[in-house]
């Protein structure tokens, strides 16, 4: 008669040679399996890859030149009416005669550009002063956390305008920046804290124990195991930055190229202006905007979820 400890045995040999023969699934690999069996990856994938594929192909998607006007839009125009669809025009024209829904897939594009640019800016230099506050630690990681810390105590919206007009000239590239300088505290307090968690994790004292160097264990044992956090955060942040883009050209604080067809700059200059005569003229990017920035919503979430087994449902 088998005994409780033989059958146990069995079920372990039973598991370690099917791991052996299927190879096991590795962290990544369980996380895209349960990305595509998400719906919410899924929804929040397929908005983020509609808008790359407009963005990427404005020049063949794109009825006209966004910044070509067109007489028969401009004849149309008075002060208290501006021309809607029609032949040519589907979405009509902006206040200047100008098709209204090339501008709005030429918006895309810098849409995206400012929001991933300024994202990939902030995320590299918040890795870069994480990793240092993490592995160098005691006066360095405290100079570091304490500007960290100073810096997130301060609104976020609040601190790009600060940094915007500081400059003697709003570009694009000024909100660019602005909007970067208020990720970097984000993610090196997010990275900091995972390299201190990793710190004391087994496999960094036997590095050490075996007497590794202080570098290769920075690079190769706790820097990568520590990213993962910081990349979900990185696809959650995108959301976040494209919002405070889009606000800073709402403002009036991004680049005052009215020729530039850029959402948040549809939407303060021309949208509000003429809400009460065409409220298409804001509703159109207001709603761009918000459908961009729940994909990368939905997908970070999800990755978040996906990653990290404690999220787990």
């Amino acid at each position: 008669m088998a005994t409780l400890a033989d059958h146990k045995r069995r079920r372990i040999d039973e598991l370690t040679a099917r791991t052996a023969e299927g190879g096991g699934v590795s962290l990544l690999r369980d996380a895209g399996r349960r990305l595509l069996r998400n719906p919410a990856a899924i929804v929040g994938g397929a908005i983020i890859l509609l808008f790359l594929i407009i963005a990427i192909f404005a020049p063949l998607v794109a009825p006209h030149d966004p910044v070509q006007r067109f007489p028969e839009l401009t004849g149309g125009l008075t002060v208290d009416s501006i021309p809607g669809a029609s032949a040519g025009h589907p979405l009509g024209s902006d206040p200047l005669g100008r098709d209204f829904a090339s501008r709005m897939i030429y918006g895309a594009r810098q849409t995206l550009f400012v929001g991933v640019l300024a994202t990939l800016i902030g995320l590299l230099c918040g890795v870069l002063l994480g990793a240092i506050a993490g592995a160098a630690g005691g006066w360095v990681d405290m100079l570091i956390m304490r500007i960290t810390d100073v810096m997130l105590a301060l609104p976020s919206l609040l601190l790009a305008i600060t940094l915007v007009a500081l400059a003697r000239q709003p570009t694009q590239w000024t909100v660019i920046v602005a909007v970067a300088v208020v990720n970097v505290p984000i993610f090196a307090r997010l990275l900091r804290g995972s390299m201190l968690a990793q710190r004391e994790s087994d496999h960094v004292l036997a590095a050490r124990a075996l007497g590794v160097r202080q570098r290769h264990i920075v690079t190769r044992h706790m820097l990568p195991n520590s990213l993962t956090a910081v990349i979900v955060q990185a696809t959650l942040t995108f959301a976040v930055a494209i919002l405070d883009a889009a606000a800073l050209s709402f403002l009036g604080l991004g680049d005052p190229d009215i020729n530039r067809a850029e959402w948040g700059l549809m939407l303060g200059v021309d949208g509000v202006r003429y809400l009460e005569v065409r409220p298409e003229l804001a509703y159109f990017p207001a709603i761009a905007i918000i459908l961009v920035a729940l994909g990368f919503t939905l997908l970070g979430e999800s990755m978040r979820e996906a990653l990290d087994p404690k999220n787990r449902r």
